[in-house]
């Protein structure tokens, strides 16, 4: 999606928005490996983050760049001062991640803190579910129905006593909706309507499959030289701390969907440089998108009940598999919008919920709890919308100074649901009666995971691969 929206404004070509996804595909299966093998070890999919839209969007709107007439050249421009903001902006999360510094901050994180930050984490992203499903009702409603029906409905239906519908109700639906929309396409159903519903709606109006080569490898500097401006890359900065935070409610969710403990502090932080790592890659790639933990997948987690990482990392396998043979990448590609906002309908209200299930652990009959949580998930929402409907309207964001990089950071930072929720969430928990309500936090369960030896499950679940504990020891 992130591309489909932002090649076509940087002057790219179909070719172009091709190779994007590719590079994209490409880069981010390789994060996933890396987080898996050597990150937080939790089975996690890396993807492309949104956080990153504004300050991008800001760099493709610079002057300097909109004056190139060429449309090839404005592109290859763009994608290059992109490209040099996020090499510069990754230092943040690598910094703040191998030298430990987020693995301080996290310990003011509390189950009670926690809660805005990892609801918000599905539900901040409400405006991709049934809007976007409303698009192409005809599709969207069916997969919707379908995608309920398989994974919760019929999940006990065993097949030599594989639980067949529950594990793959996902893929099962999509290529049954999918079917669906080409006999919509092919009989001529979309023939006569909008534009706007057949871009929506067709199968073969993404022009992914025909421009698409068989085979292509990303590779470092595709695009040229990165080009690098002190503005682009301050705005950008402001992005990296989003996906940093929105990270790390995903990785505490992936943590209590796969049954694990939750991730110790310095397994956090160490998870988070890794983070920087891959957006130093996207960066060199060229990929238009940093890269946060996949909050769809995190879902999945949950629909599906498979909490193997080895699953995980076969997938990124197929990830970089399907980017370099990029016909076959193109026709995944090309399935409506509507299918995955379908899936997303369920899939970020899961990880809602899982947010929701650690007010388990406080105490939800003490005002100052309920105060905290309240005003943390309503600003949380009703912020971002704010901002949002304030851009739609003006065309820039309410932070309008004549300082760019201010106002992109700014912005940025606002548009976020769990950043704001977790600027509010953990001020207030940790300002507001905190000396006398540890348990009413839910601190004294939270504790014992926060180091290594906390627990004794810690070394199964985080533990590096190929004996490298003996090199970088847990703290």
């Amino acid at each position: 999606m992130i591309p489909t929206f932002l090649v076509p404004l940087m002057g790219g070509d179909h070719g172009d928005k091709v190779r994007v996804v590719q590079t994209l595909l490409f880069v981010q299966g390789i994060n996933t490996l890396i987080q898996t093998l050597f990150g937080t070890r939790l089975p996690t999919v890396i993807g492309g983050s949104y956080a990153f839209m504004v300050p991008i969007m800001s760099i493709i709107h610079d002057p300097a760049l909109t004056r190139i007439e060429d449309d090839h050249l404005r592109f290859l421009s763009s994608m290059r001062a992109v490209q040099g903001a996020l090499i510069v902006s990754s230092s943040i999360q690598i910094i703040l991640g191998y030298s430990q510094l987020w693995a301080i901050c996290s310990r003011f994180f509390s189950p009670l803190g926690m809660v805005p930050v990892i609801s918000l984490l599905g539900f901040g992203l409400f405006d991709r579910g049934f809007p976007v499903v409303g698009r192409c009702v005809e599709i969207g409603v069916p997969m919707l129905i379908l995608f309920v029906t398989f994974s919760q409905y019929l999940k006990n239906f065993h097949f030599r006593q594989l639980p067949v519908l529950e594990r793959f109700a996902l893929l099962i639906s999509v290529t049954v909706i999918w079917a669906y929309a080409h006999l919509l396409t092919a009989s001529g159903a979309y023939k006569h309507r909008p534009d706007l519903t057949q871009g929506n709606c067709r199968t073969d109006r993404a022009y992914l499959i025909s421009a698409a080569p068989w085979i292509k490898i990303p590779y470092p500097l595709q695009w040229g030289a990165p080009t690098f401006d002190a503005g682009h890359c301050f705005g950008m900065m402001a992005a990296v701390i989003v996906s940093l935070i929105e990270s790390t409610g995903g990785y505490k969710a992936a943590s209590r969907l796969a049954s694990a403990t939750p991730p110790p502090a310095h397994v956090l932080s160490r998870g988070i440089g890794w983070q920087g790592i891959g957006i130093l890659l996207s960066g060199m790639f060229g990929t238009l998108s940093g890269c946060t933990v996949s909050a769809e997948n995190v879902g999945l987690l949950g629909s599906t009940r498979v909490g193997s990482r080895r699953v995980i990392q076969i997938a990124a396998g197929f990830m970089i598999f399907f980017s370099i043979l990029g016909k076959f990448g193109a026709l995944f590609a090309s399935i409506p919008f509507p299918i995955f906002a379908a899936l997303y309908c369920v899939l970020f209200g899961l990880v809602a919920s899982v947010g929701l299930s650690f007010l388990q652990f406080t105490n939800m009959n003490s005002m100052r709890n309920l105060f905290i949580v309240g005003v943390a998930l309503f600003l949380g929402l009703s912020i971002p919308e704010y901002f949002r409907e304030y851009t739609s309207k003006a065309y820039h964001g309410p932070s309008h100074t004549k300082a760019g990089w201010f106002n992109d950071f700014l912005n940025t930072i606002f548009f976020s649901s769990p950043t704001v929720a977790l600027i509010v969430g953990v001020f207030l928990d940790n300002t507001l009666d905190y000396k006398d309500s540890a348990r009413d936090r839910g601190m004294p369960w939270w504790a014992k995971f926060r180091s290594f030896q906390g627990d004794s499950r810690n070394e199964e679940f985080y533990t590096l691969p190929f004996n490298l504990n003996r090199f970088f020891p847990p703290s």
